[in-house]
């Protein structure tokens, strides 16, 4: 029941936004600038990069608004694009960057073992740790994980499935 009020409320600060109440627009930026945060920061690994990605999301966002012609795709809709922009930021630097326990935010060091499986996932590829990071760390669905990165649901599946299967491998290597 929570979750849905929310989600209308996030809709209605949406059209709100979009008619140009920039009251509107702070309000959703606050209610999602931390979960964007986030989400940039389990796909960069990188502190820094977390908030440029996340400062250049919100400039799509705020741009591209009006644009959205759903406000109950928002959030799909916000993902797609920190994805976007994260994927950019990955191509830009190494491509095995390593987690540097360091720069883990205190938020993100509260469990040793979510730290392994965090080394893990950055291990995957951006596009499969995008779908389980969408999955199981934003509570996506298929069907919104298939709008926020434009693909068909069965690629959402799949790449769900062979994400996990790979998981399991680097999973199995590094307990041996």
């Amino acid at each position: 029941m929570i979750k849905e009020i929310t989600d209308i409320e996030d809709q209605l600060l949406v059209m709100d936004a979009q008619d140009g109440n920039s009251e509107a627009m702070e309000k959703l930026v606050r209610r999602w600038q931390e979960r964007l945060w986030k989400y940039a920061y389990r796909l960069t690994c990188d502190n820094q990069a977390a908030w440029d990605v996340t400062q250049q999301s919100w400039i799509g966002i705020i741009k591209g608004l009006r644009k959205l012609n759903d406000p109950a795709n928002f959030k799909p809709w916000a993902y797609r694009i920190t994805t976007n922009k994260a994927a950019n930021w990955i191509k830009k630097t190494s491509k095995d960057r390593k987690v540097n326990i360091d720069d883990i935010d205190e938020r993100e060091q509260k469990v040793q073992k979510e730290i392994g499986i965090k080394e893990l996932l950055n291990k995957l590829d951006i596009k499969k740790r995008a779908v389980l990071e969408m999955y199981y760390f934003e509570e996506l669905s298929v069907s919104q994980i298939s709008t926020a990165l434009r693909i068909p649901k069965g690629t959402v599946k799949s790449r769900l499935a062979n994400a996990r299967n790979e998981l399991k491998i680097i999973w199995q290597n590094a307990n041996k």
